[in-house]
């Protein structure tokens, strides 16, 4: 006989997320993740969004959660401004952080840019960023270039289709045609010690 079974349970909507228990997550959160303000904010925001959604599928007072959801969402943006005035988040330090990280994996300036927009970061945190010595677009081509081994990082060298193939790969992925032109003129070993040298730093 085939066992029947049983509904999922829903999770119970536990405490209304108010001020103290969302400090409490903010601060679990930032011992796994670094975050920006405005990340923070989300996360915050969405953990209000669940517990609202259990509370409905509880059959609490509609009104009532409205209330627990709006004094929630208020808590959040207080919570991550308090955080930000401790020092726990900063925004510059994640945006120098991440854009050096990225830029070690191959990716653009532009690439770079619109990934801290979508992480919050604003435009001219993101721009002081770039500025720093994250910004060798050179070594972030070269970056791409061998983790797809192409161009100087390929196993034969390259004819001129290949070449025109790989250049427009380069464009896609936001790099300038005089940096792609650059990257792929480079001979192999060369190309290899610019980016270890970069490494080393």
């Amino acid at each position: 006989m085939e066992k029947r079974q049983e509904p999922r349970r829903r999770p119970a909507a536990g405490p209304a997320p108010d001020a103290g228990r969302l400090r409490e997550a903010a601060l679990l959160h930032l011992a796994r993740f670094a975050a920006t303000e405005a990340g923070l904010v989300r996360v915050l925001q969405r953990r209000v969004a669940r517990w609202a959604q259990r509370a409905e599928a509880e059959g609490q007072d509609g009104a009532a959660i409205a209330r627990v959801v709006a004094e929630g969402r208020a808590a959040a943006q207080e919570v991550a401004r308090r955080l930000v005035q401790a020092g726990a988040v900063d925004d510059a330090a994640f945006a120098a952080s991440r854009a050096r990280r990225l830029q070690q994996g191959g990716r653009s300036r532009r690439a770079i840019a619109a990934h801290l927009a979508a992480k919050g970061v604003a435009a001219s945190t993101a721009e002081a960023a770039l500025d720093g010595e994250t910004a060798d677009e050179l070594i972030a081509a070269l970056g791409h270039l061998r983790r797809r081994r192409a161009g100087p990082f390929a196993a034969t060298p390259p004819d001129a289709a290949a070449r025109l193939k790989t250049l427009a790969a380069l464009a896609r992925a936001g790099f300038p045609r005089e940096v792609a032109q650059r990257a792929l003129d480079l001979p192999p070993e060369v190309a290899e010690e610019r980016l270890l040298a970069s490494r080393r730093g």
